[in-house]
């Protein structure tokens, strides 16, 4: 019997104001969360316009960057390669999805993020590699990781849930998530030793069958995903969940939120 992936819906967090759940199974019997908007739009704008921001850049060096930018502005000047956000319209997309997947699998479990990824790709305006997300559950026994591949398109697609599901195979084909060191690496040079060393000790728990790794996979897009990831996820991975999120106009919520993250620099 699967494992139970998360909790129930997180109603006191802003996505829980902002978002409705409903719990069902797709048609291959994998648990399916869907999720979608309930008229409270500003809210969950406000929560993931700032989460956008604290996973893209550091309070600190936002506060430099943007130091910067006001004086190469009154030289006048082009600031535009010192924002820390991208650009293209594709790297927002898929940087919005993931970064809602992870903040939502935060509030509806005791998994948690340890390092903000996307602060250290080196060019904001392409994807990075590796896992989308990774939570960490390290209290938990056994220790427990959470995988999830994410993605946005503004109409649903077979494609998309078949990516997702290609993606979450191929982690769980390799055993080991493939950002683990890339974690624990970036917790060591943090100055957090001890929590880089239980990340890192999370390979030696898997080697003697001491490790949980569950998978989830996200797709955000209009208000027919729900339907799609029904009917097109299939049953090959143990310990799956999908959860959907279905939104009227979804490309103007990226558009609106990295408009507002630019407008803050």
């Amino acid at each position: 019997m699967s494992r139970q992936i998360i909790d129930s819906h997180p109603i006191g967090h802003a996505y829980g104001v902002s978002l409705t759940a409903l719990d069902k199974a797709t048609l291959s019997g994998t648990p399916h969360r869907v999720l979608s908007e309930n008229g409270n739009r500003d809210t969950f704008m406000d929560y993931t316009v700032e989460a956008l921001k604290t996973h893209h850049i550091s309070v600190a060096d936002l506060e430099r960057r943007k130091t910067v930018i006001n004086s190469l502005r009154i030289k006048g000047l082009d600031v535009s390669r010192l924002s820390p956000y991208p650009k293209n319209s594709k790297t927002q997309r898929g940087n919005f999805a993931e970064v809602v997947v992870a903040e939502y699998l935060g509030a509806a479990s005791s998994a948690s993020l340890p390092v903000y990824r996307l602060r250290y790709n080196p060019n904001p305006d392409q994807s990075m590699k590796g896992d989308d997300v990774l939570l960490f559950d390290l209290d938990s026994k056994p220790v427990r990781i959470i995988v999830s591949e994410s993605k946005f398109r503004g109409m649903p697609t077979k494609a998309a849930v078949t990516e997702i599901m290609d993606g979450l195979m191929r982690s769980s084909a390799g055993a080991l998530p493939v950002s683990l060191t890339f974690v624990s690496d970036r917790l060591y040079e943090q100055g957090n030793a001890e929590l880089g060393e239980k990340v890192l000790k999370c390979a030696e728990l898997l080697a003697v069958d001491k490790l949980d790794i569950d998978y989830v996979g996200f797709l955000l897009s209009n208000n027919d995903v729900a339907g799609y990831i029904d009917r097109h996820t299939t049953a090959a991975l143990h310990n799956l969940l999908m959860i959907s999120l279905g939104s009227t106009k979804p490309e103007d919520m990226v558009q609106d939120a990295f408009q507002r993250l630019e407008a803050d620099l």
